[in-house]
């Protein structure tokens, strides 16, 4: 007898691979100012590692402009240290309250290049949802050989697992093709 939890197990899988996709997509700059380029970015903070999302606050005053405000003045320079060190692109304007950064507007090359990341990762989630689903098939093909299922379960089970397979990576077509309007619309 099949059992719903199988197939729960892997299409979590696939749902968590969607998500990173989404989130890690958030983290490229198109050209407007988006707070999560700074998501990486982490200052040391009374010795600990801290994400600067933690120890201050980050806003988005125009299109084109994120200000982040330390908590404590005393980070002000670390953190405009990290930003300096990290592959945003952006040199942070430090006044002695707070960091603003300016966006500028990206050029048609840089619009590409970005268009072409984004299809990586795109395309490194659909490998990563299609490994899942060569997973769960021989999951239940084992079930098969041990006699837990019968052929007709293996059979359907492939067949929703290819159904989950292809709703998936329907959607991240979809979150690639919305970054890859998003770049060109500025």
């Amino acid at each position: 007898m099949m059992n719903k939890s199988d197939y729960d197990v892997y299409k979590e899988k696939m749902d968590k691979t969607v998500s990173l996709l989404a989130e890690n997509l958030s983290e490229i700059r198109a050209g407007r100012a988006n707070p999560a380029v700074l998501n990486k970015i982490t200052v040391n903070y009374y010795g600990t590692p801290t994400p600067i999302n933690q120890v201050g606050n980050i806003t988005v005053p125009e299109a084109r402009m994120l200000v982040f405000t330390p908590w404590d003045a005393k980070i002000l320079k670390d953190v405009e240290k990290e930003i300096q060190k990290s592959d945003i692109g952006i040199n942070p304007n430090n006044d002695g309250k707070c960091i603003k950064l300016v966006f500028p507007p990206l050029t048609e090359e840089r619009r590409l290049d970005l268009g072409k990341q984004v299809k990586k990762f795109g395309e490194e989630a659909k490998v990563a949802v299609r490994s899942i689903r060569r997973d769960a098939v021989e999951f239940f093909k084992n079930q098969k050989k041990k006699s837990v299922i019968t052929e007709d379960d293996q059979k359907q089970s492939e067949k929703d697992i290819q159904k989950f397979t292809d709703e998936h990576i329907e959607e991240i077509d979809k979150v690639v093709a919305r970054k890859e309007k998003e770049l060109m619309e500025f």
